[in-house]
């Protein structure tokens, strides 16, 4: 076989390597974009509307935070944990009628908290935080936005954020989705928690002992 022929070949080889490397990631691109938007659901829209209408910067970012973050696994609340972090978000709602800023406020913090015990980057820094809550809670993560941007206006001297009463209702509403998410229980916790309940019930230690709830709590302070 001539040298000729055999460069001809290697290079006719080479065309075909190139051409089903474009054709597989032709095929690739739509699909994976389209898992991104079915995982990231609201939050790709905002990610899109971010990058003025580019789409594949969009993709790049919210593949970037699956990278980064996708891996996390949330840390599992203990019964007195998450009783002391439904006691404080009713406090946040009770506030919010006299103190509706304030209230907003505490959301912020306490959400930022709460992110942190479960495991999510230190609320300390904010983007990280939310990047890889919208990883695992995208669906619940605007309400977070929402009352953080609020709290960070008022501590710059804006009065409430420069948000009327009813945008802050909306945003704490919308931010306790997120909370509710946090807060409750796996289907693996659950399990773990029943088990736990039925070796008390079977061992004489165990029997007849339970988390008072919150209520039961005030009812005991003021009786």
């Amino acid at each position: 076989m001539s040298t000729g022929l055999i460069i001809a070949l290697i290079v006719i080889v080479a065309l075909v390597v190139v051409a089903a490397a474009v054709v597989t990631l032709r095929a690739r691109g739509p699909r994976h974009g389209t898992n991104l938007k079915r995982r990231f659901g609201p939050e790709y829209d905002r990610a899109v509307a971010r990058h003025d209408g580019d789409a594949k910067a969009a993709e790049r970012e919210l593949a970037e935070r699956v990278e980064r973050h996708g891996d996390l696994r949330e840390r599992p609340l203990e019964p007195a944990e998450r009783e002391r972090y439904e006691a404080r978000w009713a406090a946040v709602q009770e506030r919010f009628v006299d103190a509706p800023g304030d209230a907003v406020a505490e959301a912020d913090r306490l959400l930022a908290e709460l992110a942190g015990a479960k495991g999510f980057p230190d609320g300390g820094h904010y983007e990280d935080q939310l990047a890889a809550l919208s990883v695992h809670h995208a669906h619940h993560v605007e309400g977070y936005r929402r009352v953080h941007r609020v709290a960070q206006a008022r501590a710059r001297g804006a009065h409430d954020g420069g948000a009327g009463t009813e945008e802050m209702r909306e945003a704490l509403v919308e931010a306790r989705a997120l909370f509710d998410e946090l807060v409750r229980p796996s289907a693996h916790d659950r399990g773990r928690h029943r088990a736990g309940a039925d070796d008390g019930r079977r061992s004489p230690a165990g029997r007849g002992h339970h988390t008072p709830s919150v209520f039961h709590r005030h009812q005991t302070k003021e009786s």
